[in-house]
């Protein structure tokens, strides 16, 4: 095939081999005409109902699954956010997830007013396993039924032919109606999986056989998801494909029709996007984008997308660093410095120019609301290079316009992690360039790696080699893990043992013991030299008075050094609380 080609495009042929493949248009029909298409001129004006599928697809997804303790923090965050309909797992696949289903029918976990979903095939035992799991829920539930439909799986995978495999799933159908047809609390969902590679007449009659069997209705909806289970196409070949089943299904009133978008080619929130406003009413995905493959559709950035357009996305993202620890924690996946809206550099300028103009706009900003005599939160957002005001998730001013000195001043954690080993995270990066701000600004001159280190110190590792509330582990038994800590104030020795925690869980429970609450945020450790002399580093990030504080300690014994940087948080968080008592 020859391609023609302007005379500035001088990229050559790259020998990949790009003619295995056919484009979308050349695997299923997309039969909506020019004159049906409405998609394009509509806008979104209000927030569809999100289902976040993490519990049960983005854990399908995990190296390591989520275990009861990360499964119950997930779920309460979520219900914390504002989600009022969660799928909560498998419970015909995996024991964690029917217990986690029976938690939920034996105690309060989950609100009155949010909807249990709980997935399972078109196959009877397991339907019965499922119906079995839901026994005593109290909140409304959804049984979610799915089959694969798209040829190459009917064919390859479950070597049915159309016929068979529509009674296939009508046989499932009437199972799922036979058991809970009659519980009041129950609806229905099903999913025709890979949708958007399976044929849309097939697509109509199975989905219009099984709306018909389970009786949906306006009072009794029955949701009909159409996942794009690996995408395949530019975003508005699945809008069409949602809209010519939006306009064609019977008992439409009934119906609530959600999508299932993946994230192979990059583009599952433009999918989502572009699916809303051509009729999808409910979309599932993932807080931050967890799934198979390339992952689920992010439902955090959807949300935020709305934000950012004026509309109320409905969930509560306030503060999202919160969400991200516990999201990190829960799936065990660190998010990228660059993800949407959440990554900690995404409000970052390391370009003089952009930080320039930042700065500029915040100024702009001030000015604008003293001169209208409203708070700078009441007021329209228009900073440059900024699509939302990080005030607005939580994220403090500070990470915008001061992060880029670090850079520019010479490259802070560049020199301290190649001339000190010292690996800073990000979050301490941001903390720290302050302090070099301050330091650049009185010299006007470019600081060296020495000073950066010296800074380092004064700041994060002064006080005390002894802080005033030292702490000891007396003893570590791992037999029955258990750890004895000592933490001694005005020379007098608290001594407590703690079981099934290690030593910095321990020590946290000792101070607390002593009157000391600290709530350490997230804990790092860096080796200051390499070989038998290295010294060890440890990097805490405490939640103080007035927000996130860092401390540090330093020690041959990386136990020794942790310990020490804990008891430098106390001291600190003591003497800042008798600060603040003392002005009052």
């Amino acid at each position: 095939m020859t391609i023609s080609t302007p005379a500035w495009n001088r990229q050559r042929p790259s020998g990949m081999p790009s003619h295995r493949y056919t484009d979308a248009y050349s695997r299923v029909e997309v039969p909506l005409t020019d004159t049906e298409r409405r998609w394009p001129d509509r806008r979104i004006t209000s927030a569809p109902l999100w289902v976040p599928v993490d519990l049960r697809d983005g854990n399908q997804a995990l190296a390591e699954p989520m275990d009861p303790a990360r499964k119950r923090r997930f779920f309460e965050l979520m219900v914390r956010m504002g989600y009022t309909e969660i799928e909560v797992g498998y419970p015909s696949a995996s024991q964690t997830d029917y217990d986690f289903v029976r938690l939920i029918a034996d105690s309060d976990l989950a609100p009155d007013d949010v909807t249990i979903v709980v997935f399972t095939p078109a196959r009877r035992d397991l339907i019965e396993r499922t119906v079995e799991s839901i026994r005593g829920i109290r909140n409304e539930v959804v049984i979610h039924m799915y089959t694969a439909t798209a040829p190459v799986w009917r064919t390859t995978v479950l070597d049915k032919d159309r016929d068979e495999l529509r009674e296939l799933i009508l046989a499932g159908g009437r199972d799922v109606w036979e058991l809970a047809g009659h519980l009041p609390n129950v609806r229905f969902e099903f999913s025709p999986e890979v949708f958007n590679l399976t044929e849309p007449d097939y697509l109509i009659e199975v989905c219009d056989a099984i709306t018909e069997l389970w009786q949906a209705s306006c009072e009794r909806p029955v949701i009909l998801n159409l996942p794009a289970t690996v995408e395949i196409a530019t975003p508005n070949v699945y809008a069409d494909q949602i809209e010519y089943m939006h306009t064609r299904l019977a008992r439409r009133d009934g119906v609530i029709l959600s999508v299932h978008p993946h994230n192979d080619r990059g583009t599952g929130v433009a999918c989502a996007e572009l699916a809303v406003l051509a009729g999808a009413q409910r979309v599932e995905g993932c807080i931050f984008g967890n799934g198979e493959r390339t992952g689920n559709v992010d439902i955090a950035t959807l949300a935020l997308n709305l934000h950012a357009q004026g509309v109320d996305p409905m969930i509560d993202f306030s503060d999202i660093d919160e969400i991200r620890r516990t999201v990190e924690y829960c799936n065990r996946i660190d998010v990228h410095p660059r993800h949407p809206y959440v990554g900690d550099l995404v409000h970052t300028a390391f370009s003089g120019t952009h930080q320039d103009a930042i700065k500029k706009g915040f100024a702009e900003h001030r000015a604008r609301a003293a001169a209208e005599g409203r708070d700078q939160r009441e007021i329209a957002w228009r900073v440059p290079y900024l699509p939302i005001d990080p005030a607005d998730i939580g994220r403090s001013y500070d990470a915008v316009i001061r992060v880029n000195s670090q850079s520019g001043k010479g490259g802070i954690a560049y020199l301290l992690e190649t001339e000190y080993g010292v690996v800073l995270p990000r979050r301490l990066q941001i903390d720290f360039s302050r302090h070099v701000q301050q330091l650049t600004d009185s010299t006007g001159e470019e600081v060296t790696a020495e000073e950066i280190w010296s800074l380092f110190t004064d700041v994060y590792l002064s006080g005390p080699e002894h802080p005033h509330m030292p702490i000891e582990t007396a003893h570590v038994d791992e037999g029955t893990a258990s750890t004895e800590m000592i933490v001694r104030v005005d020379d007098h020795a608290h001594r407590s043992t703690h079981a099934g925690v290690g030593p910095v869980e321990a020590a946290v429970r000792a101070l607390a013991d002593c009157g000391v609450e600290l709530e350490i945020l997230s804990l790092h450790q860096s080796s200051l030299t390499s070989g038998a002399d290295a010294e060890a580093v440890t990097l805490i990030e405490y939640r103080g008075p007035s927000g996130p504080a860092w401390v540090a300690g330093r020690d041959r014994s990386t136990l020794a050094a942790t310990l020490q940087a804990v008891a430098r948080a106390a001291d600190r968080l003591t003497a800042l609380r008798r600060v603040a008592a003392a002005s009052r």
